[in-house]
């Protein structure tokens, strides 16, 4: 039976008896032991007191909740955030127009259109079945905004109670949207390192990748750039089969030959031929091994991975050596402040490699002979291209794209001294390219058998030098 109101209220007047005396002894106790606290170790827990218990209590009247969406992921910020990436399409798209501060810049190299991104702590609203959000973009401050922490990113307010409508639809939604946005607006970017002394940034600057080179203007044995370009569709198209065999999806390609031979110029044609950003590192630009693999880690899906001359590249050449002592480099570097051949070849090839699938690594040399086996062998190195220097039939294709030529009575002349001549692409281009208005293609051709009767000549004295230089070390 439930007490009747006069008992009810004389248990009320008791029960809040007893907690003024309860908190009557908690104030003699806290005046007994304030006067041998310090006053730092007081403000401290004053202060997480007040902020602990301050926040429950507006939680009461703030019926809204807070998503924030960082530019990058994990608690080290070693990769840049997708979801940050397709939030700002989202919001560019979509948002912008209703905001009073922007960010601008241009759609693309020579186009008068703008792509605008909000400013620093600018507020859009969005409204998605019936719910209303709002948008706000923090230049700084951190992810999470605390303090002395440093990265753009995005604020989303929203009422309590679409709580399930916004987590498990509206973010699935701005992000598929702003995928979809991304695609559509993708534009392609040159990427190379840059040492900017904070770990919160990304290590990587960008220019817009317009370099003209296609497989339609390469100029090599078609045969062979027929088989490179099938291997990169079973590349592109191979994500099932990377996934059923267990490896990364990823492939490695060794380019090598001498200079001059075309290896930057296929680079830049299988990045138009797939449709995929270049990140070019500078290896004697980066410190580290661990900032080595931030640079990897950085760098997203549909991409190549460049590595050019890794045969200037200090300690990652030539055979390891075992040492029972720690190498002491000559320029007073330590070596476990240096980049090694098995901190690159863990980047490569290790556990790291995983991260963000779909990239090709390319490594140039010109002189395949001074690297370590391990850096090229097959499964790292996937498949290995020699860049040659010009044949017949890479010459036929640049009289043709050069001068519009099938045939001439020169090419059987042509053809006889190129195979002794040994001539890059690049140097047969340069007596190609008509340079004035009085040359033809019969003055073109005609300087180019000149250049190769000249390079013979070159290669033959090079070639009585060496045997004359061989008899002489025989007889001493």
């Amino acid at each position: 039976m439930p007490p009747s109101k006069p008992e009810s209220k004389a248990l009320l007047v008791q029960r809040f008896a007893g907690l003024g005396s309860t908190l009557a002894g908690l104030m003699f106790v806290w005046s007994m032991v304030r006067p041998f606290l310090p006053r730092s170790v007081f403000m401290h827990y004053l202060g997480r007191f007040l902020k602990r218990y301050l926040r429950r209590a507006l939680g009461f009247l703030d019926p809204c909740l807070t998503i924030n969406i960082g530019e990058y992921d994990g608690g080290d910020r070693m990769r840049r955030g997708e979801v940050y990436d397709q939030a700002r399409a989202y919001l560019s798209d979509r948002c912008s127009g209703r905001a009073r501060s922007f960010w601008a810049d241009l759609a693309s190299r020579g186009s008068h259109a703008f792509v605008l991104t909000m400013g620093d702590r600018e507020e859009v609203g969005d409204e998605f079945r019936g719910a209303t959000v709002w948008w706000q973009h923090f230049m700084s401050g951190g992810r999470r905004g605390g303090e002395g922490d440093s990265g753009q990113f995005y604020q989303l307010v929203f009422h309590e109670r679409h709580r399930e409508l916004i987590v498990q639809s509206y973010l699935p939604h701005v992000c598929s949207e702003g995928q979809a946005i991304m695609a559509r607006n993708r534009r392609r970017r040159l990427y190379t390192n840059s040492s900017t002394g904070d770990r919160h940034k990304s290590s990587w600057s960008y220019v817009l990748f317009e370099h003209p080179s296609t497989f339609d203007t390469l100029a090599m044995d078609p045969a062979k750039k027929r088989s490179i370009m099938d291997d990169l569709d079973a590349f592109r198209d191979g994500k099932e089969y990377y996934a059923r065999i267990g490896k990364a999806w990823k492939r490695g390609y060794l380019l090598y030959g001498p200079p001059g031979t075309g290896k930057s110029t296929m680079i830049a044609a299988m990045a138009n031929y797939l449709d995929y950003d270049i990140y070019d590192i500078e290896l004697t630009s980066v410190a580290t091994n661990i900032e080595l693999r931030r640079l990897f880690i950085q760098t997203s899906g549909k991409s190549i991975v460049v590595l050019e001359d890794i045969d200037c590249s200090a300690d990652l050449t030539g055979k390891r050596k075992k040492s029972s002592t720690p190498r002491a480099p000559a320029d007073g570097v330590p070596a476990d402040k240096k980049v090694t051949l098995s901190g690159l070849l863990n980047a490569v090839d290790g556990l790291w490699s995983a991260c963000g699938g779909e990239r090709i690594i390319i490594f140039t040399t010109n002189y395949v002979e001074e690297l370590d086996p391990a850096l090229i062998r097959h499964g790292r190195m996937d498949r290995h291209i020699e860049m040659s220097y010009c044949c017949f039939e890479a010459f036929k294709f640049l009289a043709k794209n050069y001068l519009g030529l099938d045939e001439h009575h020169l090419f059987d002349d042509i053809e006889a001294l190129l195979q002794a001549a040994k001539i890059t692409t690049a140097d047969v281009a340069e007596q190609l390219m008509i340079k004035c208005a009085d040359d033809d293609a019969d003055s073109c051709l005609a300087n180019l058998l000149k250049a190769l009767a000249l390079k013979v000549e070159e290669n033959k004295l090079a070639e009585t030098k060496i045997i004359k230089g061989k008899k002489v070390s025989e007889d001493e």
